[in-house]
């Protein structure tokens, strides 16, 4: 359809005058699509639920705090003073359940108030709520990747905090929490908190255990499988694993072995995977351990960089050498399939980078140490809802791959955030029945109808 130039073009330069008056108007009219979720699996009270042991506030319980903060991460904001910006919003309002929000003051006193039982309570509800998901997907196969991130403050004060390995800050404080992620679904299983100054393995072996019992309790039909990397090289570990019937890859930091590094440089017969991946592998063990495992021995094929100057105006060809890693395994797969089984573990880091970039997860909210954890908490519980949301609204996209990527392509919080949730929408009550009026734009409309309905279907 053609349009004339009169109809396209615009003439408005005047800048309109501000008036600013009560109205029932809210700039995140998306958040309905969370609303019939978060009702369905009941979370406002099954977090009053982790805080009933507590003596409860005159007006906002710890449970309303949590929940809170749960929003706030998911509307996208960072510090609790950010809280001021969307106070009147009536859309938060009625997804939280309240009239009035509380100010930033009175969430940082709630943060102050928590007790050890509180997060541990709250991290039961996160385990169950990802249980849950699994038990409606047909899944007979789920991966673990254990992992630690590090969270930075610039805060010396802050309680539990430690100078330890920070790569991007290095002498700044920090927590170093421990995670396990499940590959099919991309959901923070559980955290495991530590002060920045531990090892990746302090504490992993039992983190690791209680992990794999807790989902075989629940789910006493599915394969479990574990994949790490190098800091979780122990007999300690990988003999727990084997024990139970566990399949796992871990990485050898196989610099640390003289005998590793010499079968390296004495192999003249690599088997080829395709050209860029070669590898040949052995049983083997440390003195120290009281059995051998298989030990694959992986070559990739890659272009040598010149840090030298060069003449651009010149042909240089590339330069190819190879860079070398080992994996210890119980799994009894080509080694092919086993090395892309364990790369797949490269997705962690992406779950890693979204929980920081868009949950906030790095933010480190208060002095106390119960505070933050329960602010990681928080966070993580925004991140599961994100993947909840788009996994109860969609079937899989896909089936069970090499690299145990996810069942579905979720789409990132961010864009979530940036398509739906951020639009502005206006209350009424025409003739007694409550609307939520939007603008006119097919795309959005689509979206959330197409979320909505999916609620329906399952209700």
């Amino acid at each position: 359809m053609k349009y004339s130039k009169s109809e396209i073009m615009s003439r408005a330069y005047k800048i309109p005058d501000l008036k600013f008056e009560d109205q029932s108007l809210t700039s995140f009219a998306g958040l309905i699509i969370f609303q019939p979720l978060m009702l369905g699996l009941e979370i406002k009270n099954r977090l009053f639920q982790c805080f009933r042991h507590l003596k409860a506030s005159r007006i906002f319980g710890h449970h309303v705090i949590t929940l809170l903060l749960i929003v706030h991460l998911l509307l996208g904001y960072r510090r609790l003073r950010d809280l001021a910006f969307y106070q009147d919003d009536p859309m938060v309002k009625r997804l939280l359940g309240l009239n009035q929000l509380p100010d930033p003051s009175t969430v940082s006193r709630a943060l102050s108030s928590i007790d050890g039982l509180s997060i541990a309570r709250v991290r039961e509800l996160c385990r169950n709520l990802v249980i849950e998901r699994l038990k409606k997907i047909a899944i007979y196969r789920l991966t673990l990747d254990f992992d630690g991130a590090v969270l930075t403050t610039q805060s010396r004060t802050t309680e539990g905090t430690a100078v330890g390995y920070n790569r991007e800050k290095k002498g700044a404080r920090s927590y170093y929490p421990l995670f396990c992620t499940l590959a099919q679904t991309g959901q923070v299983f559980d955290v495991y908190h530590r002060p920045g100054n531990v090892h990746d393995s302090h504490g992993a072996r039992e983190f690791i255990l209680a992990c794999i019992k807790t989902l075989r309790q629940a789910l006493p039909w599915v394969k479990v499988e574990v994949r790490m990397d190098s800091a979780f090289f122990s007999d300690e570990i990988v003999s727990a694993l084997d024990a139970l019937g566990i399949g796992f890859t871990l990485s050898v930091p196989f610099e640390r072995f003289a005998e590793l590094k010499r079968r390296i440089q004495g192999r003249a017969r690599w088997w080829s995977m395709d050209g860029i991946w070669s590898y040949f592998e052995c049983t083997w063990k440390p003195k120290k351990w009281a059995k051998t495992y298989r030990f694959l021995f992986i070559r990739q094929r890659c272009a040598v960089i010149r840090r030298e100057p060069i003449q651009l105006d010149l042909f240089v060809p590339y330069e190819y050498g190879y860079e070398f890693k080992v994996i210890v395994t119980n799994k009894w797969a080509s080694g092919r399939k086993i090395l892309r089984y364990h790369n797949g573990r490269a997705a962690q880091e992406s779950v890693f980078g979204e929980l920081k970039s868009q949950s906030q997860m790095d933010y480190i909210a208060v002095r106390g140490l119960l505070g933050n954890q329960l602010y990681l908490l928080a966070a993580v519980l925004s991140h599961n809802l994100n993947r909840e949301l788009q996994m109860e609204a969609r079937i899989p996209d896909r089936g069970t791959t090499e690299k145990r990527a996810p069942l579905w392509l979720f789409e990132e919080l961010r864009s979530l955030r940036h398509r739906f949730i951020q639009r502005a929408g206006r209350f009424t009550n025409p003739q007694g029945n409550l609307t939520l009026t939007l603008s006119a734009n097919e795309s959005v409309k689509w979206g959330l109808l197409q979320y909505l309905q999916a609620f329906k279907k399952a209700a």
